[in-house]
């Protein structure tokens, strides 16, 4: 099993959009042609909502639609297509991003697991990569990248100590607020995790993520569901698992689809998590992501007839300690990529 490739880039936010753009070129147009996604996607060309959602990023995060518009360049496409594509989830609220999460925090361990699902096409050689970035005065990250998306709405690890993951739930009411996926690249610019969780909670979403984060050298890990509502936090104690669909009790009766790969793999974590914090540890999270379940829809998904059409495309575990972030990534069963971030950032 080859390595996944890590590319780097410094500068401003134009010239990592760009680079981002160039290193995606390869597989773009192929990627977006066979995607049932983006064919539903281009009716919403000029359409008055997208035009909102683009004035509200330009308003909280110009950087990033800055980043956004260099892409563009860099890919070859339109601006006004790419934001489009990156405003999926605000546009179609049933869109083939799944993922399944597991968190663990007890006085001896800490450490974020993920498995992230998407579209099949991507398992191909190349068409997905991790780069690590250095925005021009801030701490910079290491994050997977879907080509022609924004870095982090997969899994990130960043300079300041953060470790972010983010789960795709499919909430049926938008808002003329921040594309969710400009809201999660905004928190690997964040310098705490307290910074994080302000942001989560102050910037008014269009639509929903859930995000779980954490941070080097601070006890919690938390839980967000963040929604065009509200954004609700939980602190996680023990172990947690977090699938594709709003759980959390402040969200109760919030219109959601369910589906039923998210139903199940919810209710099997139920069953899978170790209950006593002394069996908790790497192997047992990384156990659980692999587990194809015995009856219902499983959470390592490789079956092509996946009925929301995803495939685990790769699965990491972030250790946070004090100094950093261990990160690691396995695809099929193997180490691709591993790293000890450390904590170099404080402001």
């Amino acid at each position: 099993m080859s390595q996944l490739e890590c590319f780097s880039i410094e500068g401003d936010s134009h010239r990592i959009g760009r680079r981002l753009g160039e290193f995606a070129r390869p597989h773009f147009d192929a990627y977006m042609a066979q995607s049932p996604t983006w064919q539903q996607l281009r009716r919403w060309r000029g359409h008055p909502f997208v035009a909102a959602l683009r004035a509200a990023a330009v308003t909280a995060f110009p950087e990033y639609v800055a980043e956004l518009d260099g892409m563009a360049r860099g890919l070859g496409w339109s601006a006004d297509d790419l934001f489009i594509w990156n405003c999926r989830g605000e546009l179609i609220h049933r869109t083939a991003d799944g993922c399944t999460t597991l968190a663990v925090a007890t006085a001896s361990h800490r450490a974020i697991a993920h498995n992230e699902d998407g579209d099949p096409y991507l398992l191909g050689p190349g068409r997905c990569f991790l780069v690590d970035v250095k925005p021009s005065g801030l701490a910079g990250f290491i994050s997977r990248c879907y080509p022609g998306s924004l870095p982090g709405h997969t899994f990130a690890v960043t300079r300041a100590g953060l470790a972010q993951t983010i789960n795709n739930v499919r909430i049926v009411e938008s808002a003329p607020g921040v594309p969710r996926m400009i809201l999660a690249r905004a928190v690997l610019d964040a310098d705490s995790l307290d910074a994080a969780l302000s942001l989560l909670r102050a910037t008014p979403s269009a639509s929903g993520f859930h995000h779980t984060v954490g941070c080097a050298g601070d006890l919690r890990i938390v839980s967000v569901e963040a929604t065009a509502r509200r954004s609700s936090v939980l602190q996680v104690h023990g172990v947690y698992g977090h699938a594709n669909h709003l759980i959390h009790p402040a969200h109760a009766g919030e219109a959601q689809i369910v589906t039923a790969s998210s139903r199940d793999r919810q209710a099997r974590l139920a069953q899978l998590l170790p209950r006593e914090q002394s069996d908790v540890n790497d192997e047992a999270l990384l156990r659980a992501l692999r587990d194809r379940a015995p009856e219902g829809l499983p959470i390592y998904r490789d079956d092509p007839r996946d009925p929301d059409g995803e495939n685990t495309l790769a699965t990491t575990l972030l250790r946070i300690e004090n100094s950093g972030v261990a990160m690691r990534v396995h695809r099929s069963g193997h180490v691709v990529f591993e790293r000890f971030v450390e904590r170099s950032y404080i402001s």
